[in-house]
């Protein structure tokens, strides 16, 4: 019988991908394009990426539909192909994954906001995320993961909206920033407030991912550990983005900075650890070397 991600978390710390968007226009990606779409006009360049994080060590490859709900497609008038994309998006993954690894199906936030901030009702929002969630299941995704979500109610409309669709295990991250107060979301929720609506809703895995860097998200996952006893994600960006001259952008944590915090990330709790923007298969293959030790 295949082994569950919950057993390898059991037994050792998971190791997830990292940077997806980075690695798409690296290879060729045009800005202002639909990513989704190309699950569906370039797979094989999709399929390679995937492959470059699984042949770096990851155990766990998210899929290209981080923005594959149809809300955030209907921006690109393209809301009506969300099943086929995030079918393909899971269907690409499975391609060049290796025996023993998983696929996680990555739902991002919509972009937009609920009412009274936005003009979106939650049944809109779940209506939006259940597509989504259908497509990745029928596509064969291991579990989905809810991710980067800075309002706390659109996390628990997408996990509604997500097991209307869908049996799969629902894991959730939300993005926090760091102030004089202390870690908030945008809409200002708290680490306590999240983790207390999210394990209400029976959530098995959640974590925080993006914004911070490896340094900021010490002592996060520390301050979450301490309020949860569930299985805790990080996954940090490579500190914060700039774009040079010639519109290229780069991130302000070097690889050897971004890696030295990993263990210290590891013994303060997080059980899932990956990269976030910025990060790419060479940060994966030295975060993959620091879990052998640990």
């Amino acid at each position: 019988m295949k082994t569950s991600i919950f057993d390898l978390m059991k037994k050792r710390t998971v190791l997830l991908d990292g940077g997806f968007g980075t690695e798409l226009i690296r290879l060729g990606f045009p800005g202002g394009a639909c990513p989704e779409s190309w699950n569906v006009e370039k797979p094989e360049i999709v399929k390679k990426i995937h492959k470059s994080y699984f042949d770096a060590g990851s155990d766990v490859v998210l899929t290209n539909s981080f923005g594959g709900n149809k809300i955030k497609l209907s921006s690109y008038g393209l809301e009506k192909r969300c099943y086929e994309f995030n079918f393909a998006a899971a269907k690409i993954a499975n391609e060049v994954k290796p025996k023993g690894k998983y696929v996680g199906g990555s739902i991002g936030p919509t972009g937009k906001f609920l009412k009274p901030q936005g003009e979106f009702t939650e049944e809109q929002f779940e209506e939006a995320f259940a597509e989504q969630a259908r497509g990745l299941t029928e596509g064969k995704a291991d579990f989905l993961l809810i991710e980067t979500q800075y309002d706390l109610r659109e996390a628990l409309c997408a996990l509604r909206g997500a097991r209307k669709a869908s049996n799969l295990p629902i894991f959730v991250t939300m993005t926090f920033n760091r102030g004089p107060r202390g870690y908030f979301t945008i809409m200002g929720n708290s680490v306590s407030q999240c983790i207390d609506g999210l394990e209400s809703q029976g959530v098995p895995v959640l974590g925080t991912n993006c914004t911070l860097n490896s340094e900021e998200m010490v002592d996060l996952v520390k301050m979450m550990r301490e309020k949860t006893s569930l299985p805790l994600i990080a996954q940090a960006n490579a500190g914060k983005p700039s774009l040079s001259a010639e519109g290229e952008v780069s991130y302000s944590q070097s690889l050897e900075d971004y890696v030295r915090y990993i263990p210290q990330m590891i013994e303060n709790g997080a059980n899932l650890i990956g990269g976030c923007c910025g990060t790419n298969p060479d940060y994966i293959k030295k975060m993959a070397g620091i879990i052998k030790k640990t």
